[in-house]
C-alpha cells in the first residue's frame, strides 16, 4: 500500500463517478462498493439516492483492494485509512504500515514453513502407499495409472 497525499478539496466534475462507474474502474461489483461503505472505510457523497465517488474515494478503495490482495483484514486497512485522515503528514500512517507489513511478512513466512512441511509429509505418505500397492497389487488396481505430482 503506498503512501498517497490526499486529493484536492475540490473535485473536478469530470473526476466524481456514479457508482456503476466507480465499480467498473475498480473493478469491482457494487455490491463490493456498497460493502466498504457499510464498513465505514469509504463515504460516497450522496444526491439524493444516488452515490458520487470522487477521487478521494476511488483512491481509499485502491488502498482497501490492494491491502485486502496483501492479506491484511478489514479492521487493519481501517485502522490505516483512519491515520491517514489524521496525519497530514503521513509519519503515523507509514510507521504503522511498516510495522504491519513486518508483522503479514512474519505470518507469510511460518505459513510458508507450515505448508512445506505439510507437502513434505503427504509426499511421503504418498510414496509409502504407492509403495504399498506396489507390493500389494489389487486386480482392478494398477499402480502406474495412480495421479501423479
Amino acid at each position: 500500500m503506498t503512501v498517497e497525499t490526499a486529493p484536492a478539496a475540490t473535485e473536478d466534475a469530470s473526476e466524481l463517478l456514479g457508482i456503476q462507474e466507480a465499480a467498473k474502474s475498480l473493478g469491482v461489483t457494487m455490491r463490493t462498493l456498497r460493502f466498504y461503505e457499510d464498513k465505514d472505510l469509504i463515504a460516497p457523497q450522496r444526491v439524493g439516492t444516488m452515490r458520487i465517488y470522487s477521487r478521494r474515494e476511488i483512491g481509499r478503495m485502491q488502498l482497501i483492494l490492494r491491502g485486502k490482495k496483501l492479506g491484511f483484514s478489514i479492521r487493519e486497512i481501517k485502522e490505516f485509512l483512519d491515520l491517514y485522515d489524521v496525519d497530514p503528514e503521513h509519519h503515523a500512517q507509514v510507521s504503522q504500515l511498516v510495522v504491519k507489513i513486518g508483522k503479514r511478512m512474519k505470518d507469510l513466512r511460518r505459513q510458508r514453513t507450515a505448508i512445506e512441511q505439510t507437502l513434505e509429509e503427504l509426499r511421503t505418505i504418498e510414496s509409502q502407499a504407492k509403495a504399498w500397492l506396489a507390493k500389494h497389487p489389487h486386480p482392478q488396481t494398477n499402480p502406474s495409472e495412480l495421479p501423479h505430482d
